[in-house]
């Protein structure tokens, strides 16, 4: 194998690493976006439930409505 043989194998390899290493960072990004829209939605259900819970919720002392 000559110089060139090598040389050109070298660029070859280094041609689909940055294509892997590209494609691996769009997928990083995707999924951070999920992440990013997943955590908003367990913010906002977070809430959802504590505000429900606060709406529903009967002092401790008060008889039952059948009394």
């Amino acid at each position: 194998m000559s110089s060139e043989d090598r040389f050109i194998d070298i660029e070859i390899k280094l041609a689909h690493q940055e294509d892997l290493v590209e494609s691996l960072n769009q997928r990083v990004y995707e999924q951070q976006k999920q992440i990013d829209q997943l955590e908003a939605m367990l913010v906002a259900l977070a809430e959802r439930v504590r505000s429900t819970s606060q709406a529903n919720q009967t002092p401790l002392n008060e008889p039952p409505p059948h009394y």
